[in-house]
């Protein structure tokens, strides 16, 4: 026999039947051959093998029955002698493998030996790796690693012998049965695949009969998207900082790294306002972020890199298994069926059903949100059965960075959520994920220095008045102007309508940051930089003149939040007294009065004159 290393003769005696009547080869415990000096120390660490495992049934015992078979068998063959298709070679020991691929070789070696012989070291790791028992799939042919149970049978007393005065023994052993058989069926039903009475509300995709349409397509969906979610946690100092979701987006098969998108609420330090347009909030890119992964391990995030306009962060992990990449979704229109899919602490999937609801944004949100609308039976609760939270509360439930996905499992956007139910549309997450991998560590935007609202989402009474008084019935209303902005230099106020963008008509403020990130692109592919200033043409009509123009405005190049500054003025004193206490004369009230007027609240509620 060759000298093989320890694991592989380990690895090949895995396969011999376990019923050989003869014993493992000495060297399969400890190499008697001469060894250098290093493999004597790695044979040393390796441990000990395994012992056999223990037969059951009718093969126990020190006879068993292959044992009665193989017995018989080798007297058959001390008959034959040396003769015979089993012929010995003079000297030989008399003994064999009874393992079925060994029978002898015309040699003087049988023929298991041989291909001991032939094993390459990447066959020895190989043989090594399928002698795990964890390492065998469920296709693969070991009946000797599988012994049946026995099966569970109820006990019971016939009817002849249920009188407990006359058969007090047999109820006796009747009540010990039945104990055991309930300790048999409850460490079967401790299994995963029996699954006791859930500690958590079912989703809505069970009891909601107004969704029995969409089920079927929407259990597909649902599961097939949730494989890319999974939830990530933040700290700072030990501190726990932040938790949400997050989706993988990219792995790479070479390092076995991948990369996970989320909100960069995850990093947000400080949020002093809800007014995004003020740019106050903090982030902390060294925060430490721990990815929870679906198998129940947990892996070390790093930061990559994060928007703090659309709110998003990208984080790269590493993990050896190949991840289930999403697909997004060419279009989100209103009214469409979605789901919002997200994962509580414990990692059981949040399923919350509703309808994409588009609409003007609120003075202080950005625009690039689209909204999520759903009933209060549509939510996944999460809580005990006997703990039931209702709708409010449940809507402040973790789902932020989680997924919204359409009935064909395709992510329609990304939960991003703030005082509203707000989600990032697929097509303007699409175009930031897609620049972020062109340009690495990337997303720009035009930053025009005001804030809109659309004519599309006004009522239809408005729109009809607008058309028929001024032949307008789409474009976007000037909500505020930055101060000292350029937009502002041009004339540009509070109520006028932005028609047209680059030539293009403009409807809502999602198309709009479609075509601020379209115009980015175009700038950084002609070899423009960031933070550079670039013209773009907008069509304005001037409400108040009811004047149109086609203007030329310099805007900025930036990866960073926009910020839109309030135009302000201080006031040094009371209303209608200058500094040094003198009456002034510029004061509201009657013409030439010195009498200084201020809110006195009445119960009438009216303003009073005082001397």
């Amino acid at each position: 026999m060759g000298f093989e290393s320890g694991s592989t003769q380990r690895a090949i005696q895995r396969f011999r039947p376990r019923s050989s009547p003869y014993p493992r080869p000495r060297s399969t415990y400890r190499p008697c051959y001469p060894q250098r000096a290093d493999t004597a120390v790695r044979d040393r660490r390796r441990p000990p093998p395994p012992p056999p495992a223990p037969r059951y049934g009718a093969d126990a015992g020190p006879h068993s029955r292959a044992e009665k078979m193989d017995e018989s068998h080798r007297g058959k063959a001390a008959e034959e002698g040396d003769s015979g298709p089993h012929s010995r070679a003079p000297g030989a020991a008399k003994k064999r493998d009874s393992s079925p691929d060994s029978e002898a070789s015309p040699g003087s070696e049988t023929e298991r030996e041989a291909k001991k012989k032939r094993i390459s070291p990447g066959e020895e790791m190989e043989l090594a790796q399928l002698a795990r028992p964890e390492m065998r799939g469920a296709g693969d042919d070991h009946q000797d690693e599988f012994t049946p149970k026995s099966p569970i049978s109820m006990p019971y007393i016939p009817d002849e012998l249920k009188d407990p005065t006359a058969y007090p023994a047999t109820l006796a052993a009747f009540e010990e049965a039945e104990v055991k058989y309930n300790a048999k069926l409850r460490r079967r039903y401790r299994l995963f695949s029996l699954p006791r009475e859930p500690e958590v509300a079912p989703s809505c995709l069970v009891h909601q009969r107004h969704l029995l349409p969409i089920r079927e397509p929407a259990k597909k969906a649902v599961l097939r998207a949730a494989k890319s979610i999974v939830r990530l946690s933040s700290s700072v100092d030990g501190k726990p900082l932040a938790s949400c979701c997050g989706l993988w987006i990219d792995w790479e098969k070479e390092s076995k790294t991948g990369i996970v998108l989320t909100t960069a609420h995850l990093i947000r330090s400080k949020h002093p306002t809800q007014n995004h347009w003020e740019g106050t909030d903090e982030y902390n890119t060294k925060s430490n972020v721990i990815v929870h992964l679906l198998d129940g391990t947990t892996a070390d995030a790093h930061y990559l890199y994060h928007q703090e306009h659309y709110d998003l962060a990208f984080f790269k992990v590493r993990v050896v298994e190949q991840v289930e990449l999403p697909l997004f979704s060419d279009s989100v229109h209103c009214g469409q069926d979605v789901f919002r899919l997200g994962r509580d602490d414990h990692m059981n999937l949040r399923i919350t059903h509703g309808r994409v609801e588009d609409r003007n944004p609120v003075i202080y949100e950005r625009h690039h949100y689209m909204y999520f609308l759903h009933q209060k039976n549509d939510c996944l609760s999460h809580q005990k059965k006997d703990n039931y939270i209702s709708h409010e509360k449940n809507d402040e439930c973790d789902d932020d960075g989680g997924s919204v996905i359409d009935l064909d499992g395709k992510v329609s956007g990304l939960v991003n959520k703030n005082l509203e139910n707000s989600f990032v549309p697929s097509c303007i997450l699409d175009k930031c994920v897609d620049l972020w991998r062109k340009f690495r560590c990337c997303i720009p935007r035009l930053h025009l220095g005001m804030k809109f609202s659309s004519i599309k989402f006004l009522d239809p009474i408005q729109i009809e008045n607008m058309w028929r008084m001024y032949k307008i019935e789409d474009g976007l209303i000037v909500k505020e102007v930055s101060k000292e902005s350029h937009a502002e230099k041009l004339g540009i106020c509070i109520g006028d309508i932005i028609e047209r963008f680059n030539g293009e008509r403009v409807s809502t403020t999602v198309e709009l940051e479609n075509m601020l990130l379209d115009r980015c692109r175009d700038h950084l592919d002609q070899g423009g930089q960031l933070n550079e200033k670039i013209d773009v043409s907008i069509q304005v009509f001037h409400a108040e003149e009811r004047l149109r123009r086609n203007i030329s405005l310099i805007v900025d190049v930036s990866d960073g939040g926009e910020v839109v500054k309030r135009r302000t003025y201080p006031i040094t004193a009371i209303e209608g007294m200058s500094a040094s206490g003198q009456s002034s004369q510029n004061v509201a009230g009657p013409a030439h009065s010195n009498k200084r007027w201020y809110w006195k609240p009445q119960k009438e509620e009216k303003c009073s004159w005082l001397s």
